[in-house]
């Protein structure tokens, strides 16, 4: 994946004004890299990520995808509230082109949410959304997954089973994390860069990124 010249603002003052979040962000994703970004609050994180999975568009400049990625893992917003989880699951399925019946399995095991599966979205929890996002998430077998340090997945205990699902058993795969707290970039990344005042700094080590981001 490569982002070319990307840049996203927001209006601000009642639309008297605009806020650079991004200013022509350069970044390159090769497949198996662990990917850090760290920024404090409100530097555009997760807006830099709903960019890389195409839930939200730049501006200007251009996402280069060549691997298949995820959306931003718990992030809910993308389904039809109308519909029941397992009918979201059958339409993720269609469109990424997998078995349903495999991925309703992986749903109905990993999700937890019982009966709950037969009723609309727009009736869960938030949480309750947040496991069905990671758990279709996992289905769908993606080569890069984003992570957005934000996500809610329930209790302590199924927080254990997510990160088990996806930093163990899916190791191999790209993975890009956006945070403000480092444990999480200095635990599962081998590269790092820092958000800051809508610019992308890409450090040479993970350790030179996080006292670069402890620094600001």
């Amino acid at each position: 994946m490569q982002l070319i010249d990307i840049c996203k603002s927001y209006p601000i003052h009642h639309g008297r004004s605009q806020r650079q979040v991004l200013d022509h962000i350069n970044f390159t994703v090769k497949p198996g890299e662990k990917w850090g970004i760290m920024g404090r609050n409100g530097a555009g994180k997760s807006t830099l990520i709903r960019v890389m999975s195409g839930s939200d568009r730049p501006q200007s400049g251009i996402v280069r995808k060549t691997m298949s990625i995820s959306w931003p893992l718990a992030f809910g917003d993308a389904f039809q509230g109308s519909l029941t989880g397992k009918d979201n699951t059958r339409l993720i399925s269609r469109v990424y082109g997998v078995d349903y019946h495999k991925a309703l399995e992986m749903v109905e095991s990993f999700a937890e949410l019982g009966a709950y599966l037969g009723e609309p979205v727009k009736n869960y929890s938030s949480g309750m959304r947040a496991r069905l996002a990671f758990a279709i998430s996992m289905a769908i077998e993606f080569d890069c997954f984003l992570i957005d340090e934000a996500m809610s997945v329930g209790d302590h205990r199924f927080a254990v089973k997510c990160d088990q699902e996806l930093f163990e058993k899916r190791g191999d795969r790209a993975m890009v994390i956006v945070a403000h707290q480092t444990d999480l970039i200095r635990n599962h990344c081998d590269h790092a860069a820092v958000l800051e005042q809508g610019r992308l700094t890409v450090y040479e080590t993970v350790n030179e990124a996080i006292a670069a981001y402890e620094g600001l």
